[in-house]
């Protein structure tokens, strides 16, 4: 018994250090959101300031080929498929993770994945000289493809390598690097800057640097240790990237934890998409994906964006100012994002997602009513803009980032990938369900269409606050244990074991049956 308290005191001694920012993890987390996360969000609003300069563009074209102007009905079906086709990639892209992640790892898929952004991003800059626009709209599918793939499988990597009580923070890096391309985008499209006629290709081409940068760097990070000792079965490997990662040599307990983890799935092998939706097991995870990554898109973020500039318009602000002022807001949406890094491991995930999404529910709510009553009240207009900034905040800090940490923590190895890959299949389907349906909805109701989505944001809060568990500082296993109970699976344990526990560095309980030798 006196070596096993030195063996729990050696551990407590060392957990302490296992959960430290290194620079390789730092370094491997910015490159990894710069080159992946950033053209994500990058490309969501690259295309909304020089969409008239395009337009023109695409009339000319036309012009030029057939000697007719074109038609304007024809005209705003190429539009709506330019925006629409981001989406639609999106939703393609999603559907490769499961493949991609699983023959080609982690790392590898996102050096594979750059291709598709330094191909469109070379189409897309080349479109003006090559007079075609034809190849604009093949371009953001492309790079749909390639946002589809880098939001699901940058969470699932850094995720991976994280320690438990940083993975939150880290886990919404990539989130914050989505805003803070969608910033960069809006400032860039500024009319001054490359908003205009002469300077949109170029603002569209920009997106294959941080691809470029990413191919260059990356291959010389590791690869996720869970992947290389779980998938490949290759321990050495696994070991020297996880002493890489923590900064020291003695990673023992954190492999014991991985392998624990292994030998749990042995018997189950890798979960197909199908495979994953039959099995009761991961009911409620599965479940808890679906409502939260819908909740995440159906909750009125891209309506909201749509009406900001109308919003600002009716409280005096100058339409040459407008670009300015959303600019401003792409900005607090950074800010609050880069809060919810700080506040998500002190907090919590559960927390933030309540709070998130509560905030969005009556900022909708109250939005509804002062849209309705500007023209006769007039400082409703002003409320309107409070509550546009209410909500940006309430998205950035739960409903936005939180999710997609979520997926990596309530699955393990074997079932993440088809995890991923249905989730970010409901988000990005959603997402475009949401582009096609609002206009329509906004056309029919108005601002009562906030209203719909004040529902969408209720029904999320009251699915988490009874279903969706805390997963701050927990290991992947202990998770597990937690969602088995919700999904009346039986965990293999009896009274004898429970007093033998073994508390390792990570934090994960080990069940530890004692010989005669360790007395």
């Amino acid at each position: 018994m006196k070596l096993k308290r030195e063996k729990q005191e050696s551990s407590d001694c060392n957990e302490g250090s296992k959960g430290k920012m290194t620079l390789l993890l730092a370094l491997v987390t910015l490159i990894s959101a710069f080159g992946s996360s950033f053209q994500y969000g990058y490309n969501v609003s690259v295309i909304n300031s020089p969409a008239l300069y395009m337009q023109d563009f695409y009339n000319r074209t036309y012009f030029n080929r057939s000697g007719v102007p074109m038609d304007s009905g024809f005209q705003t079906l190429l539009w709506s498929l330019t925006v629409s086709m981001y989406p639609l990639g999106g939703l393609f892209g999603s559907l490769m993770v499961w493949p991609l992640v699983n023959n080609c790892g982690r790392k590898g898929t996102l050096l594979i994945n750059n291709l598709f952004s330094i191909a469109a991003a070379t189409l897309m800059g080349t479109s003006e000289l090559a007079k075609t626009f034809e190849v604009i709209i093949l371009s953001r599918v492309i790079i749909g493809i390639y946002a589809g793939l880098a939001s699901n499988v940058v969470p699932m990597f850094l995720g991976e390598m994280s320690p438990k009580n940083l993975r939150g923070a880290i886990g919404v890096v990539p989130q914050l690097f989505i805003t803070l391309g969608i910033l960069v985008a809006q400032i860039l499209g500024l009319n001054r800057i490359l908003g205009n006629d002469e300077g949109w290709p170029v603002l569209l081409g920009l997106t294959g640097i941080p691809s470029l940068i990413q191919l260059l760097i990356l291959p010389f990070f590791p690869e996720s240790p869970r992947y290389l000792l779980i998938q490949k079965g290759n321990e050495e490997q696994a070991r020297q990237a996880l002493q890489k990662l923590r900064g020291w040599d003695d990673v023992d307990d954190e492999m014991e934890e991985i392998r624990q983890e292994d030998r749990s799935e042995k018997e189950e092998g890798h979960f197909s998409v199908l495979s994953l939706c039959t099995f009761r097991g991961l009911r409620w995870q599965l479940i808890s994906i679906v409502v939260m990554m819908m909740g995440q898109q159906l909750s009125g973020v891209n309506a909201v964006f749509y009406y900001a500039d109308r919003i600002f318009q009716s409280a005096g602000v100058d339409n040459n100012n407008v670009q300015y002022v959303t600019v401003s807001i792409g900005a607090i949406n950074v800010v609050m994002t880069l809060l919810a890094v700080f506040i998500v491991e002190s907090l919590g995930r559960r927390i933030l997602l309540l709070a998130g999404f509560g905030l969005c529910c009556v900022s909708c709510a109250v939005l509804t009513l002062a849209l309705n009553l500007q023209t006769t009240v007039s400082w409703m207009s002003y409320l309107s803009i409070v509550c546009v900034i209410v909500y940006i905040i309430g998205h950035a800090i739960g409903a936005s980032p939180i999710p997609f940490v979520m997926i990596t923590e309530m699955f393990l190895q074997s079932s993440r990938p088809a995890a991923f890959m249905v989730g970010g299949s409901v988000h990005w389907l959603c997402n475009f369900t949401v582009g096609l349906v609002f206009l329509y909805m906004e056309a029919g109701l108005g601002p009562y269409s906030f209203l719909i989505f004040c529902a969408i944001c209720l029904a999320t809060i009251v699915y988490i606050f009874f279903i969706v568990p805390e997963t701050k500082n927990k290991t992947f296993m202990e998770i597990n244990k937690i969602m088995a109970k919700r999904n009346k699976v039986e965990v293999q344990e009896d009274k004898e074991e429970f007093e033998d526990f073994h508390t390792v560095p990570g934090g994960q309980v080990e069940k530890k049956e004692i010989s005669s030798s360790e007395l």
